[in-house]
C-alpha cells in the first residue's frame, strides 16, 4: 500500500468523488498514470485528543491493508477522513462500510461501474 504524503495530493483527491460512511468519508480520484493505488488518512482535532485520533487512524489503516489488494484500482488516489464514530463502531462494520464505499466510488454517474 502506497501512502499519500503531500498536501497537493490530498487536495486533488478532495476534488474527486466523496462517499460518506458512518466511521469515515472516502474521497477517490482517478490519476492520469496507472501506478499502484495510493492512500491518505486524515483525522481532525474535532474527533478527539491525540490518542483517540491515532486510534481512528490505526483502525482505518488496518481496514485498508486487509481490503486493498482485492478492491482498489491502479491509478487511483484514496483519502479516508476519520470520524469520531469509528471509535465505537465494530471493526467488521467499518470494513463492510469500506468495501461498500469503494464500490460506490467506482460507479459512474449513470450507475454503471467504471472500467479499469
Amino acid at each position: 500500500m502506497e501512502r499519500l504524503r503531500q498536501r497537493a495530493d490530498f487536495l486533488a483527491a478532495a476534488s474527486g468523488t466523496k462517499v460518506p460512511a458512518a466511521g469515515f468519508v472516502l474521497q477517490a480520484r482517478k490519476r492520469s498514470d496507472q501506478g499502484p493505488a495510493r492512500f491518505g488518512f486524515t483525522v481532525s482535532k474535532k474527533v478527539g485528543n491525540a490518542v483517540e485520533r491515532n486510534r481512528v487512524r490505526r483502525r482505518l489503516r488496518e481496514i485498508v491493508r486487509l481490503a486493498a489488494a482485492n478492491r482498489t484500482r491502479a491509478g487511483h488516489d484514496y483519502v479516508l477522513i476519520g470520524r469520531r464514530a469509528a471509535l465505537q463502531l465494530p471493526f467488521a462494520r467499518i470494513a463492510k462500510d469500506f468495501e461498500g464505499a469503494l464500490q460506490r466510488a467506482h460507479q459512474g454517474r449513470d450507475g454503471k461501474t467504471e472500467t479499469r
